[in-house]
């Protein structure tokens, strides 16, 4: 007989290990199911890209019982210069006019993966299995089966209620039926950790370019994350420069903000697309994370938006258990609330990274006006910008108790 649990979630990386760490201290009995080592070089969640918590982020992860394991290692954003490349204009955004001393932090998803890892083991309610490849799905009115295989040979589990979090390529969404759209912004990441020649003072800067931004983080130890968006077609070659040419390239982009640009990491690289889920719940069943949208790195919003699904979820399934060891956390009055919660944010945060990632491709000086004067105008107009920086951070709409500073 396969052991049945509360809630299964396919998928142990930024996303779905989050959402185990909210639900295991609950009491809440979860099957956390991961395909890929965290330690694995193709693990995608957990490499040397930067995350850009925003403040509603940081006070998730507080909740989640994981930021005093990424503090140490969490760098302070205490200013953002955004500009484009060769037009005037440049916005500064300075969080003291939110009353704040930052506008959220920085930290490698390496150090997150280890943080996660680290806590895990403590929540006695949460089976982890890893390596665990799902292989089938189905639903019936009761319960979810999973189907996957690990170490032992082929398993089963069932549970109340299915988690898709396995990313844009998602299983789970497809094996529920769930249609897609996409788009290709025909660009690549190429990201990599530098040190600068001067201290970046919790400086962030992103730079808007033809071929997508090039953002500039502060990190730990006098070094800053570079994620640098190319065309796709130029990606291969940037990759394979050595690694003094990428640097005067990078330096001829950015400028002299930071002085020289002395030293360079690890280059790793990923292609951009657009994947956004015309549905994000079935009976029994719900997806998150970059399973329900993926988006462009621009505004760096990917994981944050991501942290609020979790954050949403978690409340609701902490509410429904508080009503009773009865309460079925599959519901799907449960999950229509979920989606309802959820729909506002999603929508409005893929809009914008979307809208800015083909505003600043768009080739016509019809397009080149409208960038200038939309810099220049958050550059005069303090309210916009306490707007744009509200947006970021996550705090706009109905905020989940997580991400407000409460317990569950």
């Amino acid at each position: 007989m396969a052991e049945h649990f509360d809630v299964v979630i396919v998928g142990g990386g930024l996303v779905g290990a989050s959402l185990a760490c909210a639900l295991g201290p609950l009491g809440i009995r979860v099957a956390l199911l991961e395909a890929v080592s965290p330690r694995a070089e193709i693990q995608p969640s957990y490499d040397d890209r930067t995350l850009a918590l925003s403040a509603s982020s940081c006070r998730i992860l507080q909740g989640l019982g994981l930021w005093d394991s990424v503090r140490e290692n969490a760098t302070p954003i205490r200013e953002i210069q955004v500009r484009e490349h060769g037009r005037p204009g440049l916005v500064v955004m300075d969080p003291g006019e939110l009353g704040l001393d930052r506008f959220g932090h920085v930290v490698e998803a390496r150090v997150f993966g280890a943080a996660v890892m680290q806590r895990l083991p403590d929540l006695e309610s949460v089976q982890f299995s890893c390596p665990a490849e799902v292989t089938g799905i189905e639903i019936d009115e009761d319960q979810a089966v999973v189907d996957f295989l690990d170490e032992n040979g082929a398993q089963q589990i069932r549970a109340s209620l299915l988690v898709g979090a396995d990313g844009a390529r998602s299983f789970v969404r497809e094996s529920l039926g769930i249609d897609s759209e996409s788009h290709d912004y025909r660009q690549t990441a190429v990201i990599c950790n530098i040190t600068p020649e001067q201290d970046h003072r919790g400086r962030a800067f992103e730079c808007f370019t033809p071929s997508g931004p090039f953002a500039v983080m502060p990190h730990v130890n006098g070094r800053c994350g570079l994620i640098w968006c190319v065309a796709a077609e130029d990606a291969g070659r940037m990759m394979e420069l050595p690694a003094e040419q990428f640097l005067q390239l990078a330096q001829r982009r950015f400028g002299d903000h930071l002085g020289r640009f002395l030293k360079i990491g690890k280059r790793s690289s990923y292609p951009l697309h657009l994947v956004r889920a015309l549905e994000d719940i079935r009976p029994r069943a719900v997806i998150l994370g970059n399973a329900a949208h993926a988006i462009h790195p621009v505004g760096a919003q990917g994981f944050n938006l991501g942290l609020r699904d979790v954050a949403v979820l978690a409340e609701l399934l902490a509410g429904a258990r508080a009503a009773g060891p009865q309460a079925d956390p599959g519901s799907i009055r449960l999950l229509q609330h979920y989606s309802a919660w959820r729909k506002k944010d999603q929508q409005g945060t893929i809009a914008y990274s979307d809208g800015l990632a083909r505003l600043y491709s768009n080739p016509s000086p019809l397009a080149g006006t409208a960038r200038t004067l939309g810099l220049l105008a958050h550059a005069f107009i303090p309210s916009l910008r306490r707007q744009l920086a509200v947006r970021a951070m996550g705090f706009r709409g109905r905020i989940p108790r997580l991400a407000a500073g409460e317990s569950l």
